[in-house]
């Protein structure tokens, strides 16, 4: 599990440092708000129009050999992140800033980013999981951002989350609103998306640190 540190200063009223300070005490945070309505907008329509060219992919576990489609366990469709429009890179950038603050204040030696798309149709959900184990995978951590305007409560769909891996009463469920940001230690804190009843979009990335010459060819989504 990553070690997190606090340096004198840093943790204050600002929505990155509020993150930063989540992940100190607890392991998470939530931002609402974090994007503004503009970029939510444009990320929304190039996923709507990537999806109707048929771009996105059913969503697999697992990885290398063992990476596989399993339709009990998650149920949507993704596409990755290239950097390809302007709408990505305003959302690479933001999250490169939260990055740099994250690294400067606990010191996690966060080193690159990899994210997707993910679309869950009506009926899509992902049963409960952990992005990493102990020494298995780069990711340190997770962070979620949500597209969906109007989302209403009989929507479903909520990101629910636990404390710690042995834990058997959830912490909190966050509904996925336009502009929510959700972080997290990918190590420790186990999460589920549960079932959506409308078209449900969000963004999943993970900040890894650096393999350095680990092979890393398929990763855990």
């Amino acid at each position: 599990m990553p070690q997190l540190i606090q340096t004198t200063g840093g943790v204050g009223d600002g929505p990155r440092q509020r993150i930063v300070d989540g992940l100190l005490t607890q392991g998470f945070a939530v931002e609402p708000a974090y994007l503004s309505p503009t970029l939510v907008r444009a990320l929304r329509r190039e996923v709507h129009n990537r999806d109707q060219r048929g771009e996105f992919s059913e969503a697999a576990i697992g990885r290398h050999a063992n990476l596989q489609q399993n339709e009990f366990v998650r149920r949507d469709r993704t596409l990755w992140l290239d950097g390809s429009t302007l709408a990505q890179l305003r959302l690479l950038e933001e999250l490169e800033q939260l990055r740099v603050e994250i690294n400067r204040t606990l010191f996690l030696g966060l080193f690159d980013l990899e994210a997707h798309f993910a679309l869950y149709p009506p009926g899509g959900f992902y049963k409960r999981h952990l992005d990493a184990f102990r020494g298995d995978n780069p990711r340190v951590v997770s962070v979620v951002l949500y597209l969906n305007p109007r989302w209403r409560p009989d929507h479903g769909g909520c990101l629910r989350v636990w404390p710690h891996p042995d834990a058997v009463t959830p912490v909190l469920d966050v509904a996925p609103r336009a502009g929510t940001l959700v972080c997290f230690l990918s190590e420790r804190i186990p999460h589920e998306v549960l079932a959506a009843h409308a078209d449900r979009i969000s963004i999943a990335g993970w900040f890894r640190r650096n393999e350095g010459s680990v092979p890393w060819s398929a990763p855990l989504l």
